[in-house]
């Protein structure tokens, strides 16, 4: 049976992960309209899809430019965010104020354009320090210490959950939250570890390489073509009120890591390791049961990943 045609808005959609999710919806026939800033993605993410969506430069904080954009739309991906671990430290206040007025300008503009789909982004990050590895989405979502300003990320997921939950039973015919793991690919933000080490591997002078923590913490990354198979497995057969993590079971240390960018750099370091930052998880693995039974599979390991980075 032939997909019917949708008009999709993205919140966030010139950022790296929006920009994936919009070329795809482009590629599958349905029309986009991005609603952005630009304060973190630009052009430059979607320049091959330019003149095939429509571009509204907006704040999400801004009700009344979001409610005239979601005229005559189908769905909403709502992605606008702030992310990157230093701003969850420097910035809490501009990251709580986009997270619920952002979830708030969203849920009450689809409500009043009668918009009955709508899909959130929220993040690992709501786990913080879980009690099961791997971490399925039943797990507890928690706040340990309310000074940590580093919890004003978490907390804002958290918000963009609850609302979407209680809003999606009265008001949506599909509401569906999805809980990205360390999605990683070329162009994306230099706030997270892989860019951030593949940069810095490049102006390497000498063996010392600083890392944070004792290297033992572990991760799982998932590129970028295989999160949004995911997402489009989500979009297609993902059920209403229903939470998926998009991840994969690929665990690696950032020990691990260093060493494994240092290989491809033909580069010898030595390890120079710091405190971790107050909050930092120790252990971030996703179980990925539900996402897998929608018929996702992993294709690009972490090994391949990186050298399809480096080749861009």
């Amino acid at each position: 049976m032939k997909k019917s045609k949708k008009h999709f808005l993205v919140t966030g959609g010139t950022g790296f992960i929006g920009a994936a999710i919009c070329r795809m919806l482009i590629h599958k026939g349905h029309d986009v309209s991005i609603f952005d800033n630009n304060s973190r993605g630009n052009f430059d993410k979607i320049k091959d899809i330019r003149n095939k969506i429509k571009f509204i430069k907006g704040d999400i904080r801004n009700y009344k430019k979001l409610n005239i954009s979601l005229k005559n739309v189908n769905a909403v991906i709502h992605l606008a965010y702030v992310n990157g671990t230093k701003y969850f430290y420097s910035r809490p206040v501009k990251i709580l104020e986009i997270a619920t007025k952002g979830i708030i300008n969203v849920i009450d503009g689809c409500i009043n354009n009668n918009i009955k789909e709508l899909y959130l982004a929220s993040s690992s990050e709501v786990y913080q320090t879980p009690n099961k590895i791997p971490t399925n989405e039943d797990e507890m979502l928690k706040i340990p210490d309310i000074y940590n300003p580093r919890y004003s990320y978490g907390g804002g997921k958290i918000i963009t959950e609850l609302m979407g939950i209680h809003y999606g039973k009265k008001f949506f015919k599909k509401l569906v939250i999805f809980r990205p793991h360390n999605v990683y690919g070329a162009k994306m933000g230099n706030e997270h570890v892989i860019p951030e080490f593949i940069g810095r591997f490049k102006k390497l002078n000498g063996k010392n390489f600083k890392i944070q923590g004792t290297g033992n913490e572990v991760r799982s990354f998932i590129y970028i073509d295989d999160f949004i198979n995911a997402f489009n497995l989500i979009l297609e057969r993902g059920k209403h009120l229903n939470i998926y993590n998009i991840g994969t079971s690929e665990k690696i240390k950032i020990k691990e890591l260093a060493a494994k960018l240092a290989k491809i750099f033909n580069k010898k370091i030595i390890l120079k390791k710091t405190s971790l930052q107050k909050g930092g998880t120790k252990i971030r693995l996703p179980d990925i049961t539900k996402i897998k039974k929608l018929g996702f599979k992993q294709k690009i390991k972490l090994s391949q990943g990186l050298k399809n980075i480096l080749s861009f």
